[in-house]
């Protein structure tokens, strides 16, 4: 029996208040491997989750840890033994801040030799949101404008990078301390602090967007629908401006649900929808596992062909968690926080 360092949150805490536990880890069972982490990342999964705000979230304690890329050290019965010592990625949505950790073997999609690990789980949860927001959900097509807020962070600038490579017009939102790397990135920038953001966005614009992509919510997302052309698409992915309001995390989701449903069914050509990860997985998880791993499989290909450029804002190694946390939450870094097992001189 091996030990794991994990880094547990208790409760509702300041991140300062994650906890660092060692602990005895069992064999793996039927169908399941040991996965030592090589690299996990803070997502604003993460985030919601500290507050007690991510609609789902498991009870107080548990290991956050949305995603993973990591090397198998051992296999249980039922398991391919050749799958020790090769480097996988898996979205486990919990469980990830962990020096080794158990996961599915069907879970598991390769990781390419020549891609970093870092590099890698920049892309896992970020790159597989990305690829299917604008491919399975919003359906875009070379020639094609959109707008992308937070076009600085993960999933941000993945979708920037995705949208220009297939031909498409980007323009993304970000503090002015961004534009630079916005725009080296294939986007045109916009200030999202200018009280006439969406103004801004018109005059690039003025015949409307194909499709706008909004993790924010709130009382912007009206504006974001107003942005369509007819036959254009709203995908939202998140709620990012209800993170701190108190009471029941569920209430802003349903709110936002209505909305969108209610936008629906107005005769104008236009579509609303929310994107959800894990839709799918509980009742046809063959299926969700497939497209999972057909859809990542598309993006560390184009990482590893240097048509996608990992955004790594920092690399932390994992005793320091709380500190990824809270640069992460600082809202000042492109690209996302990486949590390494160590981190190389």
């Amino acid at each position: 029996m091996s030990t794991t360092t994990e880094i547990v949150l208790p409760g509702i805490v300041e991140p300062t208040g994650l906890q660092v536990q060692v602990r005895e880890l069992p064999a793996p069972g039927e169908g399941e491997v040991v996965l030592r982490m090589d690299a996990t990342g803070v997502s604003f999964a993460e985030q919601q989750m500290r507050l007690g705000k991510y609609f789902d979230q498991p009870p107080f304690p548990f290991v956050p840890g949305y995603d993973v890329v990591g090397t198998v050290v051992a296999v249980g019965p039922g398991v391919e033994p050749s799958l020790k010592s090769r480097r996988f990625a898996a979205v486990t949505k919990v469980g990830g801040w962990a020096s080794h950790l158990i996961v599915e073997a069907a879970d598991l999609v390769p990781v390419p030799d020549d891609v970093d690990a870092a590099a890698a789980e920049t892309v896992v949860i970020n790159g597989v949101t990305a690829w299917q927001m604008l491919y399975r959900t919003a359906k875009v097509k070379r020639g094609n404008t959109i707008v992308v807020l937070g076009a600085n962070g993960g999933v941000g600038s993945t979708l920037v990078q995705l949208a220009r490579h297939a031909g498409v017009r980007v323009i993304g939102t970000a503090s002015t301390r961004h534009h630079d790397a916005v725009r080296a990135l294939g986007a045109i920038p916009v200030d999202y602090r200018d009280p006439h953001m969406y103004d801004r966005i018109r005059e690039l614009a003025p015949d409307g967007v194909d499709a706008v992509f909004d993790h924010v919510g709130g009382t912007g997302l009206h504006e974001s629908w107003r942005l369509l052309r007819r036959g254009g698409t709203l995908v939202n992915y998140g709620s990012a401006a209800t993170k701190d309001e108190p009471g029941n995390a569920m209430l802003p989701v349903l709110k936002l649900f209505g909305r969108l449903m209610l936008w629906n069914l107005l005769p104008n050509g236009k579509r609303a929808g929310f994107y959800n990860f894990w839709a799918g997985k509980r009742f046809r998880p063959a299926a969700f596992r497939a497209r999972l791993r057909d859809d990542l499989t598309q993006v560390l290909r184009l990482v590893g062909a240097g048509v996608l450029t990992p955004q790594i804002a920092a690399r932390i190694p994992l005793p320091e968690a709380a500190s990824a946390l809270a640069l992460a939450e600082s809202r000042t870094v492109l690209g996302k926080v990486v949590i390494v097992a160590e981190v190389s001189s």
